[in-house]
């Protein structure tokens, strides 16, 4: 069983920059794919990023390419979402996930961290 914890959430100024991190804990095996969603009220979740393990082949979505960098600290298993020139639009609770070979649905990510809330204010 795998779990995910997330950390770093907190409320910023539009232009500034906020790094989460994710702690995976459990074993992971075969082609993991580790990446971030995100949520606000009455929406359904959006893809933000994604990173394979096996060869790091990374996704962004293009409402954050070129402002949010994923990355990932092999020393201590976890995962980092480096965001950047943050807007008012970027503004959600931001979940770390975790699935088998999954591409950028929601459904395709078996495990979901409990999320972590980014408010940026203008």
């Amino acid at each position: 069983q795998v779990q995910l914890v997330e950390s770093g959430g907190k409320l910023v100024q539009a232009g500034e920059s906020l790094r989460l991190s994710c702690e995976c804990r459990g074993r992971t095996h075969g082609d993991v794919t580790m990446g971030w969603f995100r949520q606000t009220p009455g929406l359904e979740r959006e893809f933000v990023a994604s990173m394979d393990w096996s060869d790091e082949q990374i996704v962004y979505a293009d409402s954050v390419k070129g402002r949010f960098t994923i990355s990932r600290d092999y020393t201590y298993n976890t995962m980092s979402l480096q965001m950047d020139s943050l807007k008012s639009e970027d503004t959600a609770v931001y979940y770390c996930v975790g699935g088998f070979r999954a591409g950028v649905m929601a459904s395709e990510y078996d495990f979901w961290g409990q999320g972590t809330q980014v408010t940026v204010s203008s």
